[in-house]
């Protein structure tokens, strides 16, 4: 049904797709685009991004998927608005569906990156806090750029960053995941390929990109397939061990009264209750 129908029938337009769909000579790209709040990790987004990504693995003119976002920032993570209930939730999220289903949801929606049949690559040219890590880490390659920047925030917010750890733990150096774990200092690009959180910074994204597509555009889909099922079996033995402990971990914590005030302290834009 087109606008003027909708209108003359009473019935609302749909809203925006929060998640954008692009094809050129076999990469298909998925464009976060919710930049009201900073590409946060709505139900609706989680779902539009999991229903996005089926598509794509079914294709046959796919290579590779390219995920790359709108605005000034990446992903920040959860929408905190939804987590301290401060929002209505979308028509379309249901208690039922795994796609939107909280901590689960977001398990299921990282595994998803890492099972893929086709390379998933990231482009980062803008900020990347707390969840939006994960699914850099479960993207097989990633190239951000001079204005990315990085930090894990869950411990300033009375949370931790459990689901995404399955991803990003085995990928990052151990002492370098420490320290941003423990203190949310945020780093740059070239820290986050130091440290094993991206493949590589670029000071031109789209220049760090080219070869990587023309790469991935030359390879056949059982070769490409069956290599990334090699670099990420070890990523989906830590998905079967811990995808249930880590996503009850992270409920308990959104539930607490302590992570509550952090949330909304930081909605409100004030210090929480434990700042020294």
């Amino acid at each position: 049904m087109d606008t003027d129908a909708a209108t003359a029938t009473g019935a609302a337009a749909p809203p925006p797709p929060l998640v954008r769909i692009a094809r050129d000579r076999g990469i298909t790209t998925l464009t976060l685009d919710s930049p009201h709040n900073r590409n946060a990790l709505s139900a609706r987004l989680v779902a539009e991004l999991s229903a996005a990504l089926a598509a794509a693995a079914a294709s046959e003119d796919t290579r590779a998927v390219l995920l790359a976002h709108t605005g000034t920032t990446f992903c920040a993570g959860a929408d905190l608005t939804e987590a301290t209930g401060t929002a209505t939730a979308p028509a379309t999220a249901t208690a039922t569906d795994p796609a939107t289903a909280g901590p689960l949801g977001l398990a299921r929606l990282l595994r998803t990156l890492v099972e893929l049949p086709k390379p998933v690559v990231a482009r980062v040219t803008g900020h990347v806090r707390a969840g939006g890590l994960g699914l850099l880490g479960a993207c097989d390659i990633s190239v951000a750029g001079p204005g990315a920047t990085f930090a894990f925030t869950e411990a300033r917010l009375g949370l931790a960053p459990a689901v995404i750890s399955m991803p990003l733990l085995p990928r990052l150096d151990a002492r370098a995941a420490a320290r941003y774990y423990l203190t949310g200092e945020r780093f740059d690009a070239a820290e986050a390929a130091r440290i094993g959180l991206v493949t590589l910074a670029a000071d031109e994204v789209d220049a760090g990109l080219a070869p990587v597509l023309d790469g991935l555009r030359k390879g056949s889909p059982q070769g490409l397939a069956e290599s990334k099922r090699l670099v990420t079996a070890e990523l989906l033995r830590v998905f079967d061990r811990d995808t249930d402990a880590l996503a009850a971990r992270s409920a308990r914590l959104f539930g607490s009264a302590e992570a509550r005030e952090g949330m909304t302290a930081f909605l409100q834009r004030r210090a929480p209750a434990w700042r020294r």
